[in-house]
């Protein structure tokens, strides 16, 4: 059998969170509004009406295309896409074509074994969104509701290789929208979506063959899924000798199986022209320093920074960079702190990302601030509690705002280091525990684990846990 390689391009459709619309002043988050509820004679397509461009999703798509390292244009236009379908009520969409918002650009993405992919983004622009179809008890349903909402439409070249690197490109992707607020990229809402094309070609070819178009990709586990089908299916019609043909595809989550819906259209089916209701966009270089005075470090540039200014393994710096607020605390709590980056790293992947998930909170949201946890790792240090009673603090300055410090003194939580009291309660724990005793002076020296949890307990954690060993090992041994 031949060994093919995939060949992918993405094209994505994010929607900026503007409070309102890209062209009228209806909300563009319409996730719980009733059917037909969030529409105006603007969005909705009524003769006579004019579009007025919407300033911020101007700004966040510049923020966007910086990002991407695009190169935003001083001058673009808006352009009609003419199609007619039942969820688009002007029988064309204002997007733009010849002019677009920014040309070029690129997504780093990481690859095992310290490779990366570069993927070159072809094309960035700003357009607005369609309404929404739905079939149900055999009749075809209308929602205008998403009309007019502000999108970016991003198209990769085909530099993908796999559905792996597919998937990842939109993790990626994902990230970095929510690294920068101008998306919320949840792609359930339908915050981001994703159609794939397809091809395959024999390993080291240079030409490309007939692509396939998959659309109705809600998911990137669904992305992944749908994208390897269509490669194996590709290569299993090659194989039979068979030519591709340019279908447009449907992914049908619930059976895991591609249908086909049409032929794909070509860019001349669209009779694109300029939109005449629209003026140019023009964009100054003041304005669009402006805008990027905005643009943080970006994720994976913080990633390596992580890397080598803190020394944290890449597991770790790929964890904490993951979000940007949980990143900006994992830096404040090391300014805090002052002490081995590490352990903070561990105490952040280990604790408080448990404390976030089962909370459905972002860092910024803690009442434990950074120098909370600061302090605990300190307090820790110093033997003034220990790592037991630094972990059952994280929840209790959580829930009432005071310092660790505060809550250690107020409820007696400081560590027990008395050599006198520790061995009254270990004496205590050996004499009501005679089968363990025995057992241990058996040979059974797991248990000793056990014998210094009991005195744990007695102490209310309390006890220095290594001194409460070396006391039982002297007193087990007589």
């Amino acid at each position: 059998m031949t060994d093919y390689e995939a060949v992918i391009g993405l094209e994505t459709h994010i929607q900026l969170n503007t409070l309102t619309k890209i062209f009228c002043a209806c909300k563009a988050d319409s996730w719980n509004a009733a059917p037909n509820t969030n529409i105006c004679p603007v969005c909705s397509g009524l003769p006579g009406v004019l579009p007025v461009l919407n300033e911020k999703a101007v700004e966040k798509a510049m923020l966007l295309a910086a990002a991407m390292h695009a190169q935003i244009q001083s001058l673009s236009f808006f352009d009609r896409k003419n199609y007619f379908y039942p969820d688009l009520p002007k029988g064309y969409q204002i997007s733009m074509y010849e002019a677009p918002l920014a040309t070029g650009g690129y997504l780093d993405l990481p690859l095992p074994q310290n490779e990366a992919r570069r993927v070159r983004i072809a094309k960035l622009h700003l357009e607005e969104d369609a309404g929404k179809t739905k079939n149900a008890g055999g009749k075809r349903l209308i929602d205008f509701n998403r009309c007019g909402v502000p999108l970016v439409e991003m198209v990769t070249s085909p530099d993908l290789r796999s559905a792996e690197e597919a998937a990842q490109y939109l993790t990626r992707l994902r990230q970095l929208l929510r690294w920068l607020g101008v998306s919320e990229a949840d792609m359930e809402k339908g915050h981001l979506r994703c159609d794939a094309n397809v091809s395959i070609r024999p390993r080291g070819a240079a030409y490309l063959n007939p692509k396939t178009e998959i659309k109705n990709v809600n998911s990137i586990d669904a992305v992944r899924e749908a994208v390897q089908k269509e490669i194996e299916r590709q290569a299993r019609e090659m194989e039979a000798g068979h030519t591709i043909e340019s279908w447009t595809l449907e992914w049908d989550e619930d059976s895991g199986k591609l249908k086909k819906m049409r032929s794909k259209e070509t860019e001349a089916d669209y009779r694109y022209f300029h939109e005449p209701d629209l003026l140019p966009l023009h964009i100054s270089e003041e304005w669009k320093k402006s805008i990027l005075t905005a643009l943080p470090e970006l994720p994976l540039e913080r990633r390596q920074r992580f890397v080598t200014q803190y020394g944290l393994p890449e597991y770790d710096a790929d964890i904490l960079t993951a979000e940007r607020s949980l990143s900006d605390y994992y830096e404040q709590t090391v300014k805090a702190y002052g002490g081995d980056p590490k352990k903070v790293s561990n105490w952040l992947m280990n604790d408080v990302l448990r404390m976030l998930n089962e909370k459905g909170m972002t860092a910024d949201q803690l009442r434990l601030l950074p120098a909370h946890l600061a302090e605990i790792i300190r307090l820790i240090d110093e033997g003034v509690i220990n790592n037991a009673t630094g972990k059952s603090l994280l929840e209790k300055v959580q829930a009432s705002g005071e310092t660790p410090a505060a809550i250690v003194a107020r409820e007696g939580l400081a560590k027990v280091s008395d050599d006198a009291a520790i061995r009254s309660i270990c004496q205590e724990v050996i004499a009501e525990n005679p089968a363990e005793v025995e057992n241990y002076r058996n040979g059974k020296a797991t248990l000793m684990g056990w014998f210094v949890g009991q005195v744990m307990r007695k102490m209310r954690g309390k006890a220095d846990p290594n001194l409460a060993r070396a006391i039982l090992e002297e007193l087990l041994a007589q």
